[in-house]
């Protein structure tokens, strides 16, 4: 049975499907492969341009005979042997019949051939012929019934009963929408027609029998009165025997086939003009939702649920809705699919996000243009499902806007901050460079005004009127407080760069205040005359004093500078606080770096060294001993080297001499103010006595020398002192020794012949008095070291001249060279005596060193 067909359940294959398909098999199941019949025979393309045919009849009765001789199709027929059922469930097949060789038709015309009714095989079993009949009904705009001329006047043989449960389902399918009702035609091929009674007497015979049963059926509220003509058209169309004549049967077929065109309704009695596919029987349904529409409404009808028709004019506006929306975002994707794919690149390869240009003009005429299309080719549609449909292609369109313009704007927040601070960040070199002479707060305030017309610019030409998410004020009061979180990150970078500034110029003035009072322990010339026991001078035992005094006023002065620049920032006073605060810790840890430097065992030894010897080398009057052997060397010494170990404990803490008790550091530094965040504290080292947390105290932070390095700094200047001591001591004893008076008895005897010679010559008596004058002169004036010097260089360029006189001579006299052996000098020959080595070889030319 219709084994050339594609059949439910199997792997269809092209050959089968060019014959038809198994839409709904016996066991009522419904086929999902219509569609791809539909593509295969090139209908699904053709939109609304298609028309569905259903025939439907008792069994036997030529219904498969009458549409394979009509539309061409090959349905199975029954064999004229045999009296059995040859369709079972429903098949589909589209014409095949060739306009060219016979009547014209219209296009696509698919053809349903349904089961027949009351068959032996179902036997009472009517549910599928009224599933059958109500499915042909729901989706067909021609429903052919095909009876017998003898048939006429018949209830069963006419399928009365079938076609009165078919005007029952039909008006509650209708009774939702009255307005928009589907109207459907009924074409009644009267076949074996013998011509004794008239067509229009066989046609007033069913109508009024059709009439008959209208009027017996039980009606919904509200439609008591209505006709049948309300619903349903009929046409009628009588075929001579097929078997009796064959001939006659074809030319009446061909006739018959000529009427399925398409037509229109005449303006005066509404009579048929044309053929009988009318445009309100058309379902409306696209081609290429067919399968989906007959299969959404046969599960209705399998499962004995409600069908709604007037619902599925609804899901026809949707699906053709959904239809027109798919299309028009085609031109949409057109034009946004870009520049989401290249914000997309931009994010795959790690990109910062680019500003796209006029992208609200772009995307604000690809929507209008969208809707405007959309609205074009659906508003005809159910207005409800319309508007529905409306406001979904404006979520989807403004979804992905909204997705394109938030990253665009995200694109222009971060290209604004950038920007902004790169503004920021060159106005202030640029003022730097120009001698400082810049106002950080009127640089933020301009460029910030700058960075905003921008970014606002930006975000009004991605407004769109009337759509409410496309007010990017929320962003643009975002953007505006991170500009202000920027301006304040930028103005606390500026404000640490101003900090490190005063911090070097702290460092600088500390560096030079207390390197002048550690320098001055070294003039200890005073402690000589201090008696025993006594208080040490003040350039002594007020060094911690004028220490602290000289770093409270640097510190100070520096606050000042501080915060006097702070305010052209426009610093709240909380910053200004915190810096000040950092401002003071970090001056205490540059004051302890600078004194750890001085009382480095090297620089404090050297100033104790200096400090003793000034008291023991000289007097109180600061001029220098010169040792004799009835001086007190020992007493010198003793005070001297006692009064310098004094300043070891002196040096060992730093105490004030008023209250010999650290200063008040935690005074001085302040409490913590409570604007200091985590970071403001990453690089501030911990102090003793503030940070007890760190273990360390203000007795500990205070203390310059530990106890063992005390002990070894005593050790190691005493050695240093005795070795002064016995320097003195040796000088002392070397100035006793003195030339014996014999020496000076033997000198004049055995000198006495010259010593006359001298005296009686009045030339060398003057040279000697002119020489010991002058000498005596230059001793005085200091010009004996200058005079030697200048003789030194007089002699040394006499020696230079007489060298290249020789030189010259060796070279211009042959007779001297021959006499010395020398070989004559060759032409070209780049050789001379000064350009020999010390074996009289040729000097190698550094020159040619250098070219290579």
């Amino acid at each position: 049975m219709n084994g050339h067909f594609a059949a439910i359940g199997n792997g269809p294959t092209a050959n089968q499907y060019d014959h038809g398909i198994q839409v709904i098999d016996e066991d009522k199941s419904f086929n999902a492969n219509l569609n791809d019949y539909l593509t295969e025979t090139h209908v699904a393309e053709s939109g609304f341009n298609y028309h569905l045919i259903s025939v439907f009849g008792s069994q036997s009765t030529g219904k498969s005979t009458l549409l394979n001789h009509l539309f061409g199709t090959q349905f199975s027929v029954m064999s004229e042997t045999e009296r059995r059922q040859t369709t079972k469930g429903i098949w589909l097949s589209k014409n095949k019949r060739d306009s060219a060789n016979g009547s014209p038709m219209a296009d696509n015309i698919l053809v349903m051939d349904v089961e027949g009714t009351d068959g032996r095989e179902r036997g009472e079993d009517q549910d599928f012929e009224r599933k059958s009949a109500l499915f042909a009904l729901a989706t067909s705009e021609v429903l052919i019934v095909n009876i017998w001329e003898h048939q006429v006047g018949l209830y069963q043989g006419a399928n009365m009963g079938l076609l009165k449960t078919v005007f029952e389902v039909n008006l509650q399918l209708f009774l939702k929408d009255r307005q928009s009702q589907t109207r459907s035609l009924l074409f009644f091929v009267i076949r074996d027609f013998v011509g004794n009674t008239p067509l229009e007497n066989l046609r007033t015979t069913l109508i009024t029998d059709l009439s008959k049963i209208w009027s017996s059926i039980s009606k919904p509220q509200g439609l008591e009165d209505s006709k049948i003509e309300d619903y349903f058209d009929f046409a009628f169309s009588a075929l001579p025997h097929k078997i009796y004549q064959p001939e006659k049967f074809i030319a009446e077929v061909d006739k018959l086939g000529a009427r399925f065109t398409t037509g229109h309704r005449s303006t005066k009695d509404h009579e048929f003009v044309g053929g009988v596919f009318l445009p309100e029987y058309h379902r409306r349904i696209p081609a290429d939702g067919l399968s989906v529409y007959a299969g959404g409404v046969w599960d209705q009808i399998v499962n004995n649920k409600d069908l709604d028709l007037p619902t599925q004019q609804e899901l026809l506006a949707q699906f053709r809705c959904d239809e027109i929306a798919r299309e028009v975002l085609v031109g949409f994707d057109t034009v946004i699919a870009p520049l989401e794919e290249q914000q997309a690149e931009a994010i795959r390869l790690g990109k910062p996000a680019t500003v796209l240009a006029d992208l609200g003009a772009t995307g604000a005429g690809a929507r209008e243009k969208c809707i405007k299309a959309f609205e074009t080719q659906a508003s005809r549609y159910h207005k409800g499902v319309y508007t529905m449909k409306r406001a979904e292609l404006e979520s989807k369109i403004d979804t992905r806007l909204k997705a394109l313009y938030q990253a665009q704007l995200t694109a222009a927040h971060k290209a604004g901050v950038a920007a902004f601070s790169d503004a920021v960040s060159g106005a202030v070199k640029a003022g730097q460079k120009a001698g400082g002479s810049y106002e950080f707060a009127e640089i933020v305030e301009k460029q910030k005004a700058k960075t905003l017309q921008v970014f606002k610019k930006e975000a009004q030409s991605l407004s769109i009127p009337g759509v409410a998410w496309s007010n990017f004020k929320p962003q643009y009061r975002l953007f505006e407080k991170e500009l202000d979180e920027v301006s304040a990150r930028l103005r606390k970078e500026e404000m640490r760069r101003l900090a490190i500034r005063v911090e070097r110029w702290v460092r600088s003035r500390l560096g030079d205040a207390i390197g002048l009072e550690f320098n001055k322990l070294g003039s200890g010339r005073g402690g000589t005359v201090t008696p025993e026991g006594a208080d040490k001078p003040a350039t002594e035992k007020d060094l911690w004093d004028r220490v602290w005094n000289a770093f409270i006023g640097i510190v100070k002065e520096a606050e000042t500078r501080f915060a006097d620049r702070a305010k052209s920032f426009e610093a709240s006073p909380e910053e200004v606080e915190v810096g000040l605060w950092r401002l003071r810790r970090k001056s205490w840890v540059a004051l302890r770096e600078k004194i750890d430097e001085e009382v480095m065992e090297s620089n404090i030894l050297m100033k104790l060294r200096e400090n003793f010897e000034d008291k023991f080398r000289y007097d109180e009057d600061g001029v220098p001993r010169i040792w004799r052997p009835t001086d007190d060397i020992e007493g010198i010494y003793t005070k001297a080297r006692e009064s310098t170990l004094g300043l070891v404990p002196l040096l060992s803490r730093f105490r004030l001499s008023e209250t010999y008790a650290p200063p008040d550091l935690p005074g001085f530094i302040g409490v913590q103010p409570a604007g200091v965040e985590p970071e403001d504290e990453e690089d501030l080292l911990p102090i003793g006595g503030i940070d007890e947390e760190e273990g360390k105290s203000l007795e500990e932070e205070t203390t310059i020398l530990s106890e063992s390095k005390r002990q070894d700094l005593v050790v190691r200047f005493k050695k240093m002192a005795d070795g002064v001591y016995v320097e003195a001591k040796r000088s002392a004893i070397g100035g006793i020794t003195q030339v014996p008076l014999y020496f000076y008895v033997v000198l004049l005897v055995l000198g006495w012949n010259e010593i006359l010679m001298v005296l009686r010559n009045p030339f060398l008596i003057l040279l000697i008095l002119v020489m010991g004058g002058g000498t005596y002169v230059a001793y005085t004036l200091n010009l004996l070291g200058p005079m030697a010097q200048m003789s030194n260089a007089a002699f040394n360029q006499a020696v230079d001249i007489g060298k290249d006189r020789l030189r010259d001579f060796l070279v211009n006299n042959e007779t001297a060279r021959q006499a010395l052996a020398v070989p004559a000098r060759q032409m070209g020959a780049d050789i001379s005596l000064d350009r020999l080595d010390s074996r009289g070889k040729k000097a190698q030319d550094i020159s040619d060193d250098d070219d290579i």
